[in-house]
């Protein structure tokens, strides 16, 4: 009686040690191929041996992840040569005869309670493999500091995982706002975590040369310095000749090698981008033949004051480079020859965008141009600039890539398009069979706000996260092999530090980073919250900041049947409660709960919201003067509630 009761009791906490296991959540961004659950946990031990195949790849991932183990554990960690480990806890191994679905990137992840196992077909999958362990491993292994009192293990899970696309960028800003060395190789840091391996480093513009050139030393004496401006980018009023230009900064030569052979640890490509003709005003502060108009009437360097005319699309200061001008192919030779050197990347991005023609149209010399050239209108004209940079760049054994504008007045021949004016630049250029990258402004411009004007700080635009979730780079009836990938872009007008830069990208970018590493069929808005969630967890442990504007109440205005505002409420996440108050007081869990549309009681001035889950409060109270709802629907201010 005794035996059978012990095979029961046996059987009953195996069980329940099973159903725990399936019950248990696994939250890994971006979602795998395939997750094949088992019961079961691997404890780390504590002295942690990491067995490799003999490869220095490999030998400086394990190296690497050795660091991330130890610091959290405080457990002895090791790297060992697989033959000569004995017992390992962890295995990463290449696998001899390749399999084919993994492609270059991919990997198989087994824990079993006896040890780990990442195998891969090259060593980037091995990388990635370990990204993905370390989601599985508790939070606290992303701490900088010792953990205590954390139950060290990973649950029992086969896992097959390799991406979508080949090109899966974020494109960083350090033009308009100068970031240091240090705080590039973080960013490289944040984004590998979630498989991203293209960094496109934007950096030159209007607000600044970041690249030091050493044949054209004016451009980051001159060209890398502005006056410092807070406030809103666009707004600002042109400095006066004694303000001092002392804000900004530039990579030297050693500098961008140093940070290209961190990236290569990462398995990270980085992307330079040159960006001319236009947002060209460092270049042109720098060396003022370069324009059309010899920089006659130029401000300098930009530092946030309005430059064009957005409305007409008229430029008020010339900041195009003269494609008439000889010496322009020139210097661009000698820019390129440099950054060529530098960058092992294949390709260089020469910009191309938003080229305000205003200073072309009045030069002699690009009339005189045209007239030689047979060149019909500005758009042929930048097309001859386009074409003559494409050279440039080939003879420098690269490909040239440039933003969607470089289709207009006729494509260079081997020109790569990245799309940002929406999809359609992209289709054309894929149905023309050049290589296309999708990082179009409706789904991929981590600059935009992420939840209302009246909380998140003001940009010209929003992108919900929701919406950032539904980007799909491959339009239906595309040939797939023309679209490389996409990439999300963090344009820093309005970002002066690195605490906002990380609030402005997540969770933005781990939406992104699943766009382009998860098959199409895997994604599901819910689960992706979810997992969202557990990952804000993670960030806390690492330090990183985020938005939780997911969590923040979303206002729509609408008219009711007599012309008067109704106020509809809704959230982006699932299963919220939302709470009201248009007495001026702030609102909680025992105030109105939000059910139906609202009316606007006679003279209330002010609408705020919050919201909750279980009790508790998980978005920020957003106060919501009715005016500006008013102002929203093309309401009068004084128009009846």
């Amino acid at each position: 009686m005794k035996k059978v009761f012990f095979v029961l009791l046996l059987q009953s906490i195996i069980a329940a040690s099973f159903a725990q296991s399936e019950n248990e959540t696994i939250s890994i961004i971006p979602e795998p191929v395939s997750i094949t659950k088992a019961s079961g946990h691997f404890v780390l031990p504590s002295t942690i041996n990491i067995a490799i195949d003999e490869n220095k790849d490999l030998q400086m991932i394990a190296e690497t992840f050795q660091k991330q183990l130890s610091v959290p554990t405080g457990y002895n960690t090791i790297v060992n040569d697989k033959t000569k480990s004995g017992n390992a806890s962890i295995i990463l191994s290449i696998n001899k005869t390749k399999i084919a679905t993994l492609g270059d990137e991919g990997y198989n992840l087994k824990v079993t309670p006896d040890n780990i196992t990442i195998t891969a077909n090259k060593p980037a999958g091995i990388f990635y493999g370990l990204q993905t362990l370390l989601q599985l491993l508790p939070k606290e292994i992303g701490s900088k500091t010792l953990a205590k009192n954390v139950k060290w293990e990973a649950p029992c899970v086969s896992i097959t995982d390799y991406p979508r696309f080949v090109w899966r960028g974020l494109m960083f800003d350090v033009a308009r706002h100068f970031f240091t060395k240090q705080e590039v190789k973080d960013f490289i840091d944040d984004m590998v975590k979630y498989k991203y391996n293209i960094l496109h480093w934007h950096l030159t513009d209007d607000e600044g040369w970041r690249i030091e050139i050493k044949s054209l030393p004016k451009l980051t004496e001159v060209g890398a310095w502005n006056v410092k401006r807070v406030g809103y980018f666009g707004t600002f009023s042109v400095p006066t000749p004694d303000e001092p230009r002392n804000y900004g900064g530039f990579y030297t030569q050693d500098d961008i090698k140093e940070i290209i052979q961190y990236a290569k640890t990462k398995f990270v490509n980085i992307l330079p981008e040159i960006d001319v003709p236009g947002h060209s005003l460092a270049a042109i502060a720098a060396y003022p033949d370069l324009s059309c108009s010899n920089g006659v009437g130029n401000i300098g360097v930009a530092s946030g004051e309005s430059i064009k005319d957005w409305k007409t699309h008229t430029a008020l200061y010339d900041d195009n480079l003269c494609p008439a001008n000889e010496n322009v192919y020139v210097f661009l030779d000698k820019v390129l020859t440099e950054v060529a050197k530098l960058f092992p990347f294949d390709y260089i991005h020469m910009g191309g965008d938003e080229t305000f023609k205003t200073f072309w149209e009045k030069s002699d010399a690009v009339k005189e141009l045209m007239k030689k050239n047979g060149l019909k209108d500005m758009d042929e004209v930048q097309s001859y600039f386009e074409k003559r940079v494409e050279k440039i760049v080939e003879s420098k054994g690269k490909k040239f890539m440039g933003w969607d504008e470089i289709l207009e007045g006729g494509l260079a021949p081997n020109a790569i398009v990245m799309s940002w004016r929406g999809m359609q630049g992209g289709i054309k250029a894929a149905q023309m069979q050049h290589d296309v990258v999708m990082t179009p402004t409706t789904f991929a411009y981590l600059d935009y706000m992420q939840s209302d004007i009246m909380i998140d700080p003001k940009v010209y635009a929003t992108l919900r996260l929701k919406t950032a979730y539904q980007f799909e780079p491959l339009p239906d009836g595309v040939d797939a092999k023309f679209i490389k990938g996409g990439q999300a872009n963090l344009w820093t007008e309005q970002i002066y530090n690195t605490r906002h830069m990380q609030y402005m990208i997540w969770p933005r970018a781990l939406a992104t980073a699943e766009c382009l590493w998860s098959q199409k069929g895997k994604k599901n808005w819910d689960d992706f919250t979810k997992r969202t969630e557990a990952n804000f967890e993670r960030m806390d442990q690492q330090q990183i900041k985020y938005s939780r504007a997911m969590f923040d109440p979303i206002f729509t205005a609408k008219k009711d049947a007599n012309d008067s505002l109704l106020i509809e409420l809704s959230t982006e996440v699932n299963g919220l409660n939302i709470y009201y108050s248009f007495d001026n007081s702030h609102p909680d869990n025992f105030y109105p709960k939000y059910s139906t549309p609202l009316s606007v009681p006679k003279e209330s001035v002010m609408l705020k919201v919050i919201t909750y889950r279980d009790g508790k409060p998980v978005g920020r109270q957003i106060d919501m003067p009715i005016a500006e709802l008013k102002r929203r629907l093309k309401l009068k201010p004084d128009a009846e509630n």
